[in-house]
Order: structure tokens, then sequence, then C-alpha cells
């Protein structure tokens, strides 16, 4: 009898190894520490590829830690930044719908068997690539993630949830699944057309089916209350459909409004504190894809891409400073510079007047399309499409 227990007990262990999540996947840590690149000095003379890898899954370069990291189809992979050589991966049965970085991790979020939710969001050390804690959060395709503090938000169409670093679920927002306790969300039919998080502050444009015109909502993302009921902050109309939230800073909400552009600001309490015309077309003006907006940011100021052009905002006003005209990206820091992506290559941009000091050639080859950029280091690293690119500063200059 006892035979037959032991027997029993086996065959049950080898059974859920076989159907448990970690049973679908495989993680390969990297065997030691990673090294920095060195810190970009100054902007060289010329930059040249170093390599690059598929990166389907990350809507921009993802650097965390030392090093870089590509997701493409289901298989994270930290690299070395200036090889591309790859340290760790991590990869399951499943697509990746996104990945990002936040509070020093990196989040891998995947899809569920049948692709329709991606609720399966994974923490894993940028370093090491070792796993770290793992969440399932409710949200449908096309998801995205946005981290700012110790919070990250994954985002769809209808629901969004935040989650704090050890990623415990702090607040639901919109289409509850099975909700515990009914009624306590304001809005569940309306789709989220743009999400903003910052500041410790999260900003949401509704398109709601009984209104003539789109919503910004703020919400407190930290957990104040209960998860399933959101603790908000305002809630006002705008004037009309199409609009894109740009950015959220401490006191103020910055909203892109369409035919003609104007940029309209909000206060703590909803109450309009600007109105200000934009250079931008007005083609352009629209929700964003994936539901975020196109943005980088610096010590001083947030730069917003609005399709063909980089608008200057100050970080805490959120009131605009200068645009620059025919970019593909928002651009990114790089030695005290603005390094902004146009067609010839690299616009070296001083952040302050918007003025370009030079432009550094990069040959894209036939793309053409947006360049989303990032630095790790003194190497620049540009999301072309599904694809990640590294430069190196070109030593022969």
């Amino acid at each position: 009898m006892a035979a037959f227990v032991v027997l029993l007990v086996v065959a049950v262990a080898v059974g859920y190894g076989l159907i448990s999540p970690a049973a679908r996947t495989e993680s390969v840590p990297a065997d030691a520490p990673g090294v920095e690149p060195p810190v970009a000095e100054v902007v060289p003379a010329g930059f040249v590829e170093a390599w690059r890898a598929p990166s389907g899954a990350t809507p921009q370069p993802v650097v965390s830690g030392p090093g870089v990291v590509t997701a493409d189809g289901d298989a994270v992979v930290g690299r070395d930044a200036t090889t591309g050589a790859p340290r760790w991966s991590y990869t399951r049965d499943r697509p990746l719908c996104t990945v990002g970085a936040g509070f020093g991790q990196v989040l891998a979020l995947y899809a569920t068997a049948d692709g329709a939710w991606c609720s399966e969001l994974s923490a894993l050390n940028p370093d090491l690539g070792t796993r770290g804690p793992a969440a399932n959060p409710d949200v449908g395709a096309g998801a995205r993630l946005a981290a700012s503090g110790s919070v990250v938000v994954a985002s769809s169409p209808t629901y969004l949830e935040t989650l704090r670093s050890d990623l415990v679920t702090t607040l639901q927002y919109g289409a509850v699944t099975a909700p515990a306790q009914p009624d306590r969300q304001p809005r569940p039919d309306c789709t989220h057309t743009s999400v903003a998080l910052g500041a410790g502050r999260l900003g949401v444009v509704e398109s709601c089916p009984a209104e003539a015109a789109d919503r910004l909502t703020l919400l407190r993302p930290d957990g104040t209350g209960d998860a399933d009921t959101p603790t908000v902050e305002f809630s006002v109309p705008l004037s009309t459909r199409g609009a894109q939230l740009v950015a959220v800073s401490v006191d103020r909400a910055a909203v892109v409004l369409p035919g003609p552009p104007e940029l309209q600001i909000f206060d703590r309490s909803g109450t309009q504190v600007g109105l200000i015309g934009l250079d931008v077309p007005e083609g352009e003006v629209a929700p964003p894809a994936g539901g975020i907006s196109a943005t980088a940011t610096d010590s001083a100021r947030v730069y917003w891409w609005s399709g063909s052009r980089t608008v200057a905002l100050d970080r805490t006003a959120l009131a605009p400073l200068w645009t620059l005209r025919d970019t593909l990206g928002p651009g990114t820091a790089y030695a005290g510079s603005l390094l902004v992506p146009v067609a010839a290559g690299i616009a070296v941009v001083d952040p302050v007047r918007g003025v370009v000091q030079r432009t550094i050639p990069v040959d894209r080859g036939g793309y053409s399309g947006p360049v989303m950029l990032a630095a790790q280091g003194d190497v620049l690293l540009e999301q072309r499409g599904s694809e990640v690119v590294a430069l190196r500063p070109d030593s022969g200059h």
C-alpha cells in the first residue's frame, strides 16, 4: 500500500510539472554580471552600426540594468549593449504582447493560450535574467505597458490595471472581468483611447458612447483604497473627440485637441489653465497607436512626437517651448544634448532652444518609418519597426 501511495504521488507530481507554468517556461540566466558601456561624455562626430536584433514586442528600445533587452515572438533576450551578444533569455510557449522596463526590472507581458488576453506578466532581473514577481492582469489584446516611479500600468482599449513594484494590483479601471463588487466602476462601457502615467498620477482619455465628446479622467494609481474602487481626482468633458493625452505632471495634465491643433492644460482640480495653438499638422492629432503617446523626457522637458514634428514641453507646467519639424520620433537625451531622428540621420539639438546644431549621417537602408531612440551609455539605440539597431561612436572620426 505504501508503495502505491508513493507511485501515486510521483505520478501526480510529474503530471503537474508537465502542465504547470514553469514547465512551459525556459529561463536561461546569465552566468555573471554584465558590464555597462562607458558614459557618453560628448556627442560623437559619427555613429556606426554595432549590431541589430529582431524586437517586434518592444515599441521602443528597452534599456535596463547594464544592457539592452530585445523581445520577439515568445522570447525575451538580455544583451550586452556594446556587442549585442545574448547574456540571458526567457522564453514561454506563447507569444509576447509587449515588453517594457520599470522600477529596475524588465516587465514581460505574455498572451494567453488563445491570444485573446495579455494576462501573464513576469518581472525579470535586467542584469541576470532571473525571475521575480509575477501577476495576471486582465488586459485585452493590444496591451501596452508604461511605468513611472514604483508603478506600472498595463492598458488595453476597455480596461487598465496598475501594479506596484511587487506586481500587486493597486487599481482596476474600466470593464473589469467578473468584478467581486459590481457598480464600483464609474464608466465601464467607455473606450480608453489615450493613457499617460507620471508623478504618481494616471490620466485617461475616455470615449463614451453616451457622450458627444471625449473626457479626461485623472486617477490615483498608488493603491489608496480598494483596487476595484478607483480614486478619481477629476473627470471633465473635453470639447471634441479624437483627443490625445500627451503628459501628466505633479500639478498638470496636457491634452492635444484636433482641428486646429491646440494643447489644453488642466490643473489638479480639472480646471483649464491653458489653451495654446500647436504647430503640427491637423491630420496628425488622433488617439495614439496602442493608446500611449510617443514621448521622451529629460530632467526639464517632455518631448512629444506628433508623427512628423517633435514638440518640447516644460516638464512641470507642460507648456510648449519649441517645435522641430520633419522628425521621425521624439528623440532621446545624450551627453547633454537631445538627439532626434530625421531622414538624413540624427539631428543634434539644443534641448533648451530647439535649434539643430548639426546632423550626423545614419544610413537606414530602405527604412523610412518612425524611429524611437534610447541610449545605454555611449550606445545609441534605434527601434526601427520590429527591429532594434545599436549604433556606437565611430572612432574613425
